[in-house]
């Protein structure tokens, strides 16, 4: 197909073959589609008005910082940490992007000064930023990166070239933006929240830097989250589920509405598979705004994927062709799903598919894929026994960590250790979990949002029942006990411990074992 043409939406089979006359290595891309996807195949109304996307054809990342070496910059951030804090938390919300608008304005719209690619979904989006960020910095671009939560340390909201901006920086944009904060807290009915205050702080720091593109993740939602005030040249919606159903809605389809809100005027949306009601909101929004779309399964996926030592080597079907022999050190099918969509999101961005046929450079991309990192997210922090993080916090994310689990690692006996917020749906994330945890550890993080060990216990013994079910209240204690019951069959018998249930947990975790 030409560089610059579109073609309507139709099945993978319509694609023609390889130009160059030799079998296609890859025909099981069709069938493979046909048994990842369930989509309902009469959306023809709504498709037919949308277009769609499609050619024939870094550096490693730093680590999870941990706090300043040096005393008064450590006392400078714990000073701005306290200032933070005394905004609205992240979870008190006033559906408006009025603040944030108005903190741009004074600004000087910032966020203006640079192109952006903006991430929404329910699971996968930290991943899929980070992967995002690897690819464009393998192509000699300078990235800004704008992610939440953090895993320990807040700097890591914010990076640059790959890395979270030091404490130093962190405390000078802080206070560099801090006059305008107040300025729109006095001219507003509610101050700033805490996460406008960060974005504000990201835009500011990304225009400051400069970077030739921003990788933006909504906070949660998308129309009226804090972060919509970019207009983002590539949209990308990672999968969407149920999770903070009392803001959102209660089906895939009511959150598919508010998260549709990221789609801007003649922007290219990146779609990963998605539930039927909420492809179909998707898709509305993307011809009522004139979007072109590319959706993983038709016009781009996974072809092939294989478990290789430290993570697995794929064979990636992208909107210029295909990308072989791609190692990505990260483990679990969904991962293999988030690398496709960050593919795909690189090459719209690049302008694959409308200003140019031929294909990333297959190098470049194998080179970026192999320096990602994902903190957090099946992270293995110890061996003998084998401790796994990961920051699964709903029952689907639960869930695609169960099928990595068990697909990257041989554990004969399974510990969990899991310390949940009290606004989740806990009883269908420990469901999913209840086939591969021979026992599990039951704790509290030390957010103020985090469930009682007790009450979560409660529902712990109803679903795995009593005798396996231990309750440690204080997570080093709970880390210690999982441990010695992973040793209880001796040191080589294949015992692991999995840690899970909120990004907080993991991250303290993460900081008890060792890691940052």
């Amino acid at each position: 197909m030409p560089a610059g043409c579109v073609r309507r939406l139709g099945p993978v089979s319509e694609l023609p073959p390889d130009s160059s006359g030799r079998p296609d290595p890859l025909d099981t891309f069709d069938e493979i589609i046909a048994t990842e996807t369930d989509r309902d195949p009469d959306l023809a109304v709504i498709e037919a008005g949308s277009r769609t996307l499609r050619t024939q054809g870094g550096p490693p990342q730093a680590g999870v910082p941990g706090r300043p070496e040096d005393p008064e910059v450590d006392k400078a951030l714990r000073e701005v940490e306290a200032e933070l804090a005394t905004r609205w938390g992240e979870t008190k919300l006033e559906p408006s992007v009025s603040r944030i608008a108005a903190l741009m304005d004074v600004l000087g719209e910032p966020q203006r000064s640079y192109p952006s690619i903006h991430i929404t979904g329910t699971n996968g989006k930290t991943s899929t930023a980070r992967m995002i960020e690897a690819l464009l910095g393998a192509f000699e671009l300078r990235t800004g990166r704008y992610t939440s939560p953090h895993v320990q340390s807040i700097t890591e909201r914010i990076s640059l070239d790959g890395a979270p901006i030091s404490a130093e920086r962190f405390v000078e944009t802080y206070h560099d933006i801090k006059p305008y904060v107040e300025m729109v807290d006095a001219s507003q009915e509610y101050r700033l929240s805490f996460f406008e205050v960060l974005t504000g702080m990201a835009y500011a720091a990304f225009a400051d830097a400069p970077v030739d593109v921003a990788v933006v993740e909504v906070g949660m939602g998308g129309s009226w989250d804090a972060t919509n005030v970019i207009d983002g040249d590539v949209a990308v919606v990672t999968p969407v589920d149920l999770d903070h159903t009392d803001r959102l809605g209660a089906t895939p389809g009511e959150i598919a509405g508010e998260k549709a809100g990221i789609i801007k005027q003649d922007a290219t949306v990146i779609m990963a598979q998605q539930p039927v009601d909420a492809a179909q909101v998707l898709l509305k929004k993307a011809v009522e705004v004139d979007a072109t779309v590319a959706r993983e399964g038709l016009e781009f996926g996974v072809v092939a994927r294989r478990v290789a030592v430290g993570g697995q080597l794929l064979t990636l079907r992208g909107l210029g062709g295909d990308y072989t022999e791609v190692y990505l050190p990260l483990h679990g099918a969904h991962q293999a799903h988030n690398a496709a969509v960050a593919l795909a999101a690189v090459e719209a961005f690049f302008g694959v598919g409308s200003q140019r046929a031929e294909p990333l450079d297959v190098e470049t991309v194998r080179k970026a894929f192999a320096s990602v990192a994902s903190p957090g997210r099946m992270e293995v922090v110890r061996r003998s026994p084998t401790v796994v993080l990961d920051a699964a916090h709903n029952p689907a994310g639960a869930r695609v960590t169960a099928d990595a689990v068990q697909e990257a690692f041989d554990f004969s006996r399974l510990i969990g250790v899991v310390g949940a917020s009290g606004d989740k749906n806990v009883r269908g994330l420990l469901e999913a979990f209840e086939p591969i945890f021979a026992e599990i550890v039951v704790t509290q993080n030390s957010s103020h949002r985090a469930m009682d060990a007790d009450e979560l216990a409660a529902i712990a013994v109803e679903v795995f029942g009593e005798d396996r079910v231990q309750v440690e209240p204080r997570l080093p204690d709970a880390l210690e006990a999982a441990i010695t019951l992973a040793e209880e069959e001796g040191e080589f018998t294949g015992g692991g411990v999995l840690v899970t249930g909120s990004v907080i947990t993991v991250g303290e975790a993460r900081l008890l074992l060792g890691r940052g």
